[in-house]
Parts: structure tokens; sequence; C-alpha cells
């Protein structure tokens, strides 16, 4: 054995194969075998037309590399342009973003066609670095009141208002991605055959976003962890998300009154605690300019 160990340690001292000896010595664990995404939403859009160096900066120092950017027809397009080319040369992806409750309503279908239609237009005008590189949409009828009054129906509305945004997406060649509230899987759909997050939220879409708002790394982890392993049974990609504005549902929602640098370290705990998920794709913080906000404070 001793002379086994003095054998691997010549072998490593060669620099042809030092790199592999590396490897094969210290293999990555879960969460470091795999790059991970980090994102954050961008609601604001007409703050593109005068403020985008500004805003890139934040995004890029936080280690952000993928930003939902709201649709927004009072904008021009050239603003879009310029954002998204700009953003690509600091490693960002852009998604453009849409979304409200509403959204899940049929009756509501002709505003999901104007934000399907004005991307397409976009996405045929711009230049191959000027446009979107997915579509994300927030979409959580659980506000209406008619989730308590008529569940079923706004259900089956909402299924077919995804298979409509899906299908769009497939056509425009875009990976389509949804944020979930982490309690989607205790809901059933009507017909009682599974749960509401693993039929539609998870298998429609590319990548669900899931909101475990909450300020200590192991409760967001613990409120993820259902929807992690049902995104792991269907082979899709997960982020875990948290807040950063005042909440008014109390302050362990959100890192509001613990600041940016608290926030960082918890979220490097999420990560390790996710890692061993195959879907663990990486984080999410909302949003950017709450999240701006509370850097600025120095907390």
């Amino acid at each position: 054995m001793k002379k086994f160990s003095i054998r691997l340690l010549t072998l490593c001292l060669s620099s042809s194969l030092l790199l592999l000896c590396s490897f094969s010595m210290y293999p990555p664990g879960p969460a470091e075998a795999k790059a991970t995404q980090k994102s954050t939403w961008f609601w604001e859009t007409p703050l593109i037309e005068n403020a985008t160096p500004e805003i890139l900066d934040f995004a890029s120092d936080q280690g952000v590399n993928v930003l939902y950017l709201q649709m927004n027809r009072d904008v021009r397009p050239e603003h879009y342009r310029k954002f998204i080319r700009l953003a690509g040369r600091q490693g960002i992806e852009v998604h453009v973003l849409g979304g409200a409750p509403n959204w899940a309503l049929e009756s509501e279908r002709h505003r999901l066609e104007t934000f399907i239609q004005w991307t397409a237009e976009y996405q045929a005008s711009a230049a191959p670095d000027e446009r979107f590189a997915g579509i994300h949409v927030d979409i959580e009828p659980h506000v209406l009141g008619e989730w308590k009054t008529n569940y079923d129906s706004v259900v089956k509305q909402w299924q077919n208002n995804v298979r409509y945004l899906v299908k769009e997406a497939r056509s425009l060649n875009l990976p389509i991605a949804a944020d979930m509230t982490f309690w989607l899987h205790t809901y059933k759909l009507p017909d009682q055959s599974m749960t509401l997050s693993s039929s539609w939220m998870i298998q429609q879409f590319d990548q669900i976003v899931i909101m475990a708002y909450r300020d200590s790394a192991q409760n967001i982890y613990n409120l993820a962890a259902a929807e992690l392993a049902e995104a792991d049974k269907y082979g899709k990609e997960a982020l875990v998300a948290v807040e950063t504005k005042s909440s008014n549902e109390g302050n362990y929602v959100t890192f509001f009154e613990e600041g940016t640098a608290f926030m960082e370290k918890e979220l490097s705990k999420v990560t390790a605690l996710a890692g061993g998920h195959a879907s663990f794709s990486g984080t999410a913080v909302h949003e950017y300019r709450s999240w701006k906000e509370l850097h600025g404070l120095n907390r």
C-alpha cells in the first residue's frame, strides 16, 4: 500500500497528469458538479432606457447570469435590443417576463396572446445577439377570489392557458419557465389524478422557480424540497427563490431585515442543501430594485 501511495504521488507531480489526479482524488460534491444559475426579476422596464450600465453592473457584481425582463409595450424595441446586447457581453441572458394572476383565466387569453405576439415580433426584428434567450411567466391564480369559490374551473382554465403558452414558446424555439409557490404540491387536479405542481407547473414547463420565501437556509430548503423532488422525478430544472422586499406576512418571509450579506451566506447554504437534487439548477432573488436598495444599505 505504501509503495502504491508513493507511485501515485510521483504520477501526480507530473505536469501532464496533475489535473487528472486532482479530479480523481477530490471529486466534486453534488452542488459543485454543475454550474448554477442565479436569476433576478426586473419589473420596471422603463429604467433600461437610461440606466442600462448601472443595472447590468449591479447584476454582474451579484453573480446574476439570467435576468427576467418584463415586456412593456411602452418601451421601444431599440432599448431592449441595446440592453440584451450589452447584457450578453457581461455573460447575462435576458428572458422576457410576463404574467399576472388573471393570466390563468381563459377570459384573459388575449393578454397572453399579446405577450406572445410582441415577443415573436421582437425576436424576428432583432439581431441574434439582441434576442431573448427564454420566456418567463409569473402566474399566481391562488390570489384570485375564484381560487376559493370555483377552484376546479380556475385550474382547468389555467391548464388550457399553460398549454397555449408552452405551445407558443415551442414555436418560437424558446425555453419557458414559470414561478411556483412552494405549497402547490399540496393541491390536486380536479380529477384528483395527481398534484397540481407535478402535472402542470413541472411537467409542462422547462424550468420552475420555487418561491420558498424564508430568511434561513434550512427553512428555505425545507419549503422547496417537495417541488425539487417532483422536478427530479420528471427530469426538469428547478431554481429556489428568496425575497428581499419588505413583507406584511412577517419578517421571516424576507431578507429585508437581515440584509444582503447575510442573504448571500444563506444562499450558499441553500446550494449545499439542495445540491443533491438532480433538478436543482441554482437560485433566484426577487427582485432587482429591492435587492439593489437593500444592498445599498450595507446591512
